[in-house]
C-alpha cells in the first residue's frame, strides 16, 4: 500500500488539509504501507518556497512523518514525456480559443438550454489552420479528449460512484505557456510512483472520473489505484467551512495555543460514530478504518476541539508542560492552574497573577470587610490549610458567607472573578504580596 498527501504550496495548511493528511498517514501506518509527501507546485504564479517550508513544519508539528518526498517542479521532463505519449495516441489536441471566446460559447449554450461544455471545435481545425495561427503568434493550449464512457469505481468512503464523461468539458492539461495542470501531473505522478490508494476530499469526485480516463490513456491498469473521498467539513452551523478557513489554519491554531493532539484527535473522530478524544497520531493508528467514516459532511466545531484541548491540559504532567511555562514556574504552580486553562499560553496570565502585578479592582462596598481580612491574614508559612482557615475566621467574625465572603477576596488577590482554587494560589502569592494587594483594594 502506498499513499500520498499532495498539497499545493500556495498557502498555509488548514484543518481540512490536516484531516486529509491525517487520514492518509493513519491508513498507511495502519496497513504497513508507505506515506509520501508530494508538493504539487507546478502553479509557478502562486507557489511559494515559504509555504512549502510551512507545510513540512506544520505536518511535523501535528506528529506526521513521511517515507519519501518529491516536488512536481523537479519532474517536468516526466510530464513532457507523458504529454507526448498522449499526443501520439490522439488523446491531446491543440486549442486556440481565448477565454472571452469560451465564455461567449458557454453563455450561448445556456441561452439555448444546452449544458455549457466545450464543443470540441478545435478538433475541426486543420493542420494548415493551426500552422497559420502559430505563424501569426498564437500558441495553443492542449485539451484531453475524454472518452464517451461512464467511469465507475467503488469508493473507499462513499461507496459506488460514477462520473458520466460526455457531460463534462474536455479538460485543459497544458496551458499555452507550456505549464502543466494538476489534473494531468497528479495522474502521471500517481502512476509513476506506484500509488495504490488516493484519499482526498469529496470535491475531487468529478476529478477522479476524469483522471481515471487519463490514467487509462497512459496505459495504467484498471483498478491499479483505489480512491476514497472524505465528505467536506462544514462549520458548526452546517455552512461552508471555507468562509472561516483563515482562522482555522494550523499556523493560527498553533499561535492560539491549541495542542496538536487535540487537533489530530478531533479530526480523526469527525464523521465517525466514535467520540473524539485527544491523541497524537500514533495513538490513533490501531482501529483506524476509512469504512467507519460517514457519507454525511461532519461539522467542525472549534468549541469541541477546545474542549479536547482542555481535557489534554488538565491531564498534562508538569514535565510535559515545563518547557512552555514561564521561567520559575514549578510543579505547585502547574497543579494549581492547569484545571482552569483552555490553552497553555493562558498559564502566563496566572503566573503574572501569583508573581507579578495586578490592577486593583475598586470595591468601595467591601472596604471594611477587606480591612478585617487584612487584619485576620494568618502568619507565614502559607500552605493548603491557610485559605480555609482564613476564610473560616472571617466568616465567624463578619457573618459573611458564600459569594459575599469569597468574591471580594478573590478580586483583591487576583483581579479576577473566577480562576484556580485560592487554596492552591494563596501560598504561591505569599503573605507580603497578599497584604499589598489588600491594601491596594482598600485604597482603590
Amino acid at each position: 500500500m502506498k499513499l500520498r498527501f499532495a498539497p499545493s504550496p500556495t498557502g498555509h495548511l488548514h484543518v481540512g488539509n490536516a484531516r486529509i493528511a491525517l487520514a492518509n498517514w493513519l491508513m498507511a501506518r495502519r496497513h504497513g504501507g508507505e506515506m509520501w509527501l508530494r508538493l504539487d507546485d507546478t502553479d509557478t504564479q502562486r507557489s511559494r518556497p515559504e509555504y512549502a517550508q510551512a507545510i513540512e513544519e506544520d505536518l511535523r508539528w501535528l506528529g506526521l512523518d513521511w517515507d519519501g518526498m518529491l516536488r512536481q517542479s523537479d519532474r517536468l521532463a516526466l510530464y513532457a514525456a507523458a504529454a507526448e505519449k498522449l499526443k501520439a495516441g490522439g488523446h491531446l489536441y491543440p486549442c486556440l480559443e481565448s477565454e472571452e471566446e469560451l465564455a461567449f460559447k458557454r453563455e450561448q449554450a445556456r441561452r439555448q438550454g444546452r449544458p455549457p461544455i466545450y464543443d470540441r471545435a478545435a478538433l475541426r481545425m486543420t493542420a494548415e489552420q493551426l500552422e497559420r495561427a502559430r505563424a501569426n503568434g498564437k500558441t495553443p493550449y492542449w485539451r484531453f479528449k475524454l472518452s464517451g464512457r461512464t467511469v465507475e469505481w467503488e469508493d473507499g468512503v462513499l461507496g459506488r460512484r460514477a462520473v458520466k464523461l460526455p457531460a463534462l468539458s474536455d479538460p485543459v492539461l497544458i496551458r499555452a505557456d507550456g505549464s502543466f495542470l494538476y489534473t494531468f501531473t497528479s495522474v502521471v505522478d500517481d502512476l509513476e510512483m506506484g500509488v495504490t490508494h488516493v484519499v482526498r476530499g469529496e470535491d475531487h469526485v468529478t476529478n477522479t472520473g476524469i483522471q481515471l480516463d487519463i490514467l487509462a490513456a497512459l496505459g495504467g491498469a484498471e483498478g491499479a489505484i483505489r480512491f476514497a473521498h472524505l465528505p467536506l467539513l462544514t462549520d458548526a452551523d452546517g455552512g461552508p467551512l471555507s468562509k472561516r478557513i483563515g482562522s482555522l489554519s494550523l499556523r493560527q491554531l498553533r499561535r492560539d495555543g491549541i495542542e496538536p493532539a487535540a487537533i489530530t484527535g478531533y479530526l480523526a473522530g469527525l464523521g465517525t460514530s466514535r467520540d473524539p478524544y485527544p491523541a497524537a497520531p500514533r495513538a490513533l493508528v490501531e482501529g483506524f478504518e476509512l469504512s467507519a467514516v460517514s457519507h454525511a459532511s461532519p461539522r467542525f466545531d472549534p468549541r469541541q476541539m477546545l474542549a479536547l484541548n482542555r481535557r489534554l491540559l488538565h491531564a498534562m504532567p508538569f514535565e510535559a508542560a515545563r518547557p512552555r511555562l514561564p521561567e520559575g514556574a514549578g510543579p505547585e504552580f502547574w497543579e494549581a492552574v492547569r484545571g482552569n486553562l483552555d490553552t497553555l499560553p493562558e498559564a502566563r496570565h496566572w503566573w503574572e497573577v501569583v508573581q507579578g502585578h495586578i490592577a486593583p479592582v475598586p470595591q468601595p462596598e467591601a472596604r471594611e470587610f477587606l480591612r478585617a481580612a487584612r487584619e485576620a491574614l494568618p502568619p507565614e508559612p502559607f500552605d493548603a490549610a491557610t485559605w480555609p482557615a482564613w476564610t473560616e475566621a472571617l466568616k465567624a467574625a463578619t457573618g459573611r458567607k458564600g459569594k459575599a465572603l469569597f468574591l471580594p477576596l478573590r478580586l483583591a488577590l487576583t483581579g479576577e472573578e473566577q480562576g484556580p482554587d485560592l487554596k492552591a494560589l494563596l501560598p504561591l502569592i505569599g503573605r507580603a504580596r497578599a497584604l499589598a494587594r489588600l491594601d491596594q483594594a482598600i485604597a482603590a
